[in-house]
């Protein structure tokens, strides 16, 4: 199975504050033999590492932290995202949580007070409407992706 997962989780230090997010249950997708496409939508989208912290507001634009409206990268990031994920044929996506671009079922506010609010990122979201199953590391449980 191919599946899109965010770039954070190989180590790639993409993240708005440079870091990243390795993440070992996702890697053991790729050992049970799975192929993973790693997508960071933010940096597709043209957005610098580092980067001001950004957050989803409730009327769906993306600011960040100084007040920047940075919703088109946003948008244009997400898009490419599941221009490749089409490409490659991935009906699952495995997303950063709480990411205001990958979040998926929440994400923060938009307040910059580390409030969670119910929601999903702008990626996340397009990937949702375009018949893709995601879900966010939090939430993964390996079992699915096991041969029968």
């Amino acid at each position: 199975m191919n599946i899109l997962v965010s770039h954070c989780f190989f180590g790639e230090p993409c993240r708005y504050d440079g870091s990243s997010r390795v993440d070992r249950q996702v890697l053991e997708l790729h050992r049970m033999g799975h192929n993973l496409i790693p997508v960071c939508p933010e940096v597709l989208g043209g957005l610098d590492t580092p980067r001001p912290p950004a957050e989803l507001q409730p009327d769906g634009r993306v600011v960040n932290r100084q007040g920047e409206n940075v919703t088109e990268a946003y948008r244009r990031g997400a898009e490419l995202a599941l221009k490749i994920a089409r490409e490659n044929g991935c009906t699952v996506a495995i997303l950063k949580a709480r990411s205001p671009s990958c979040g998926c079922g929440e994400v923060y506010d938009g307040t910059f007070s580390g409030i969670l609010t119910p929601g999903f990122g702008v990626t996340a979201r397009l990937l949702r409407e375009a018949g893709i199953t995601v879900m966010d590391e939090e939430h993964l449980d390996s079992r699915l992706f096991e041969a029968d």
